[in-house]
């Protein structure tokens, strides 16, 4: 069975999914897979966040499912409850790190610095989400964060777009990079299944 890392990379780009309707999830998760890209990261930026995931979870088993935007133990718990595979936060607090070790999921927190990166080796996390990408320096930025820190990976997200992310990818150390623009609020409040279907087939084909 592959690890994280593994079906990251060969993923290559996870869509960013802020939903309002949990209910939603279902049609964007066959949008999704129908598509070529079975991988979802469900932010807790709502309060249907959890309903989203068991819903797509139970749908598509086979699914790779993160939440996003986790900041406690209480999201870490009602995450892996609800079916989630991994969990990615925006930043790199030591106490939510710990509460995914302690409830074995597997953590990707986001880093934007040296001494977060050496926060995340020392908790014994290698794989990182360099965040907020573009407006945390982009690409020169994430280079010159790369040098002394050979052993992480890291998937950018923030900023990144169909016209950045080959750039990104380009970087050995980029596993993957998360986007919201084939998954856009707006696409999913319209029901724009087929438009991101569309966006969706564009940018596996492209990478």
């Amino acid at each position: 069975m592959m690890d994280l890392n593994q079906r990251l990379a060969q993923l290559k780009v996870v869509p960013v999914i802020a939903i309002d309707n949990a209910h939603d999830i279902l049609p964007l998760g066959k949008a999704l897979l129908e598509n070529g890209l079975p991988v979802a990261e469900i932010t807790f930026r709502s309060d249907a966040a959890v309903e989203a995931i068991r819903l797509l979870r139970d749908a598509y088993p086979d699914m790779l499912i993160g939440a996003g935007t986790v900041l406690n133990e209480s999201q870490v718990i009602e995450a892996k409850k609800a079916g989630a595979d991994f969990i990615v936060s925006p930043g790199l607090n030591p106490s939510t790190v710990k509460a995914c070790q302690k409830h074995k999921i597997t953590i990707v927190p986001g880093v934007n610095s040296p001494s977060l990166v050496e926060q995340a080796l020392e908790l014994g996390v290698d794989t990182v989400k360099f965040f907020p990408a573009e407006a945390s320096g982009g690409l020169a930025m994430l280079k010159s964060l790369l040098g002394p820190y050979r052993q992480i990976k890291v998937m950018p997200t923030g900023g990144i777009n169909q016209n950045n992310i080959h750039d990104y990818l380009a970087l050995p150390a980029v596993l993957a990079c998360g986007g919201t623009w084939m998954v856009d609020k707006s696409l999913v409040n319209d029901g724009a299944w087929d438009e991101i279907g569309r966006l969706v087939r564009e940018i596996v084909a492209a990478v």
